[in-house]
């Protein structure tokens, strides 16, 4: 991505947030805990985790999980359900900053056709997970539409076979899993019966300043300095590619890196630069 291009992405982000584009009530939304490898896997639906952009149908609009307008084309949504619905906008793996930029601008083009939203609950149905993945399926049918479909929820029997699944998806470029109790109802906040396998955790951060690069990298960025939303400042060095070092996220923007536990300090470990996460869709 060129230095023009990230820059007026992530302008235009900011402006829509800063425009207040708010319906009058923002989404609250169901969240995710840490897997803890206790859990008995056949009391669990598991799903790939999908690296979209999470999104609402309130039943006549979409929203980003912050409650922000998402500017859907009519064929889009034709025929979607007046009941919430809870998804992601997707394509592909490894294209978040492709569907954030189709899907995050005020100005709906022909590349939405590429986009699907991939269903994964219904927040306004008070019935148990089991169920909700049940009347998904039925939702789907009766919609009938291209661009409306389910995350499939599979059952395993056993730890193994679910990690074998997980070593599959990410082998194929996929992040991770989401396990969901089969018997939880939908909670907002953190949901202890929802939780979030993955091979690495991942947090976002904001960048106060671009540190040179030496040696292979001398002229470019080096590493980012960034400081969480708790306070913790440290370095991420790795994860670039050499656009991204030639043109780095610049300071004031958020970007989202993967990590490997916390040093006795509290600090990331071996954290790596992903993407960076437009700020229309951070989580608040």
């Amino acid at each position: 991505m060129t230095q023009f291009l990230r820059i007026a992405l992530l302008s235009f982000f900011s402006a829509l947030t800063a425009a207040g584009d708010l319906p009058n009530d923002t989404a609250m939304v169901q969240l995710a805990s840490r897997y803890q490898a206790q859990v008995d896997i056949q009391h669990y639906l598991v799903s790939e985790k999908l690296d979209g952009i999470r999104a609402r149908w309130t039943g006549s609009q979409l929203i980003t999980r912050n409650g922000n307008t998402i500017h859907a084309p009519p064929w889009f949504t034709k025929n979607w359900p007046d009941q919430e619905l809870e998804g992601e906008l997707w394509t592909q793996r490894g294209e978040f900053e492709r569907v954030a930029s189709i899907v995050l601008t005020k100005h709906p083009d022909e590349r939405w056709r590429s986009v699907t939203m991939k269903l994964f609950d219904l927040p306004a149905e008070d019935l148990v997970f089991a169920d909700r993945v049940n009347k998904m399926s039925e939702v789907v049918r009766a919609t009938d539409n291209p661009y409306l479909s389910m995350i499939p929820q599979l059952a395993f029997t056993s730890i193994d076979a679910m990690e074998r699944h997980l070593d599959n998806i990410i082998a194929n470029g996929g992040e991770g899993l989401m396990l969901h109790h089969k018997q939880a109802t939908y909670q907002h906040g953190r949901n202890p019966h929802l939780l979030k396998l993955k091979r690495y955790d991942d947090a976002e951060a904001k960048v106060i300043a671009h540190l040179p690069g030496k040696g292979k990298f001398k002229g470019m960025m080096g590493s980012l300095m960034v400081k969480t939303s708790d306070g913790m400042e440290f370095k991420i060095g790795s994860g670039f590619s050499h656009n991204e070092r030639l043109n780095p996220p610049p300071p004031g923007s958020w970007i989202t890196f993967k990590y490997y536990g916390l040093t006795r300090n509290g600090i990331p470990r071996f954290a790596s630069f992903l993407h960076v996460r437009p700020q229309s869709d951070r989580p608040q």
